[in-house]
């Protein structure tokens, strides 16, 4: 952890004080009976928090902060990333218990492994949809063979087996 000085914080979070003294300050106004206190609450947040914004916020229009290194990071982004392995994790999770308990086949298990590892993103999802076009909420492979029509076989053939 960096150690940082009393400027640094400063200015790191020199909107967030404005804001916080301008709220204070008309807060105590409006209590006290001043009649100045909707004028300063005004020029405050309409003025004097948007300057102090503008001064002090270093963060770059297109989202991308620098740290003290100058390494440009997105946060959005990292979130996002975040969020689609968080949601790759889960589904694995899933598919792991399922296949742990006997839900699944080998095969089945591989098959929706595939799958899921084949729509890890949204442009491989849509890669993915288009390939297994959908006609009537069965989806369809390239060879025409209806998906669910064969994982129906595969679970009888299971069955037939035990």
């Amino acid at each position: 952890m960096t150690t940082s000085t009393l400027g640094e914080r400063f200015a790191a979070n020199a909107a967030g004080i404005a804001a916080t003294t301008v709220t204070g300050t008309w807060l105590a106004a409006l209590l006290l009976g001043f009649d100045w206190w909707l004028a300063f609450m005004l020029f405050g947040y309409i003025v004097i928090v948007p300057v102090v914004a503008m001064l002090f916020d270093e963060d770059d229009e297109d989202g991308e902060e620098t740290d003290e290194d100058g390494v440009e990071r997105a946060r959005s982004n990292a979130r996002v990333e975040r969020d689609d392995q968080d949601d790759a994790s889960a589904a694995l999770a899933r598919l792991r218990t399922r296949y742990a308990n006997g839900d699944l086949t080998d095969e089945q298990f591989e098959r929706k492994l595939d799958r899921l590892l084949e729509t890890e993103t949204l442009d491989d999802a849509a890669a993915w949809a288009e390939r297994n076009r959908v006609d009537g909420g069965v989806a369809t492979r390239t060879d025409g063979e209806p998906e669910r029509e064969r994982e129906r076989e595969q679970e009888r053939e299971q069955e037939r087996d035990r």
